[in-house]
């Protein structure tokens, strides 16, 4: 895989049909929600957009009220491209557009742990994660 093509963008402009693809191609069970998926990332106070040319390969977006406290809710890259290090950039990027922020959160799946701690993430202290969620996937 060609690197040097790999470009990160920070559009809220997005093809719908790609975005959908991407949440799709990761399980995610927001793709069968297409239109609140795009209003949301639409709303988003950040997003970074990766492309393989005019493939989306990539997203990450933050939540933020834009001074104190950040919170990630979404990061995929398409399963052929992880590994890469694209993710990690993704998140570099969305950390250096918020630092000196008091609070940078998010919730990590399982296997997705190690992943944030590499990106300097650490669990939370004492806290839990807590949630009102409809969905029965991520």
């Amino acid at each position: 895989m060609e690197h040097e093509r790999i470009i990160y963008s920070e559009t809220h402009d997005l093809p719908s049909s790609q975005v959908i693809a991407l949440y799709k191609a990761n399980g995610w069970s927001a793709a069968n929600k297409p239109q609140r998926l795009l209003d949301a990332l639409k709303n988003s106070h950040s997003i970074i957009s990766t492309w393989d040319g005019e493939t989306l390969i990539g997203l990450g977006n933050a939540i933020s009220d834009g001074h104190l406290v950040v919170y990630y809710p979404h990061l995929l890259v398409l399963p052929q491209y992880q590994g890469c290090g694209i993710g990690q950039e993704i998140m570099r990027l969305l950390l250096a557009k918020y630092e000196g922020f008091h609070m940078h959160m998010l919730t990590a799946d399982a296997h997705s742990i190690g992943f944030y701690e590499k990106c300097g993430f650490e669990r939370a202290g004492q806290t839990e994660p807590m949630w009102i969620y409809s969905g029965q996937e991520h």
